[in-house]
């Protein structure tokens, strides 16, 4: 906050500069005000300015590029939700009753 490390329990004044780090970027942001209580997620953007630099922005796009270079979704090994599906898949009913039939 204003270029200190603070603790969490700092109290926040309008025109405080805030920097957070979030997946290797710094976000700026500028307070413009305090609301009176409590507001919801969709309101907060009432009460603050994102002064990021263009060049720290710059940086997301260029982590998206590289996420995708190395591996694109749907290759390489299955996850576990996928691995999932794939047993529902070869397990569905229809195998069931082909199974029931030849019993009978």
């Amino acid at each position: 906050m204003n270029d200190a490390i603070v603790k969490p329990s700092r109290e926040v004044y309008a025109a405080d500069k805030i920097t957070v780090r979030k997946n290797q970027i710094h976000y700026q942001i500028e307070v413009l005000d305090i609301p009176p209580s409590r507001v919801g997620a969709k309101l907060v953007n009432l009460y603050i300015k994102d002064v990021t630099p263009s060049e720290e922005l710059n940086k997301l796009e260029l982590l998206r590029y590289s996420k995708e270079y190395y591996r694109k979704k749907g290759t390489g090994r299955p996850t576990k939700k996928d691995r999932r599906e794939l047993d529902d898949w070869f397990d569905s009913p229809e195998d069931e009753k082909k199974e029931d039939e030849k019993s009978k």
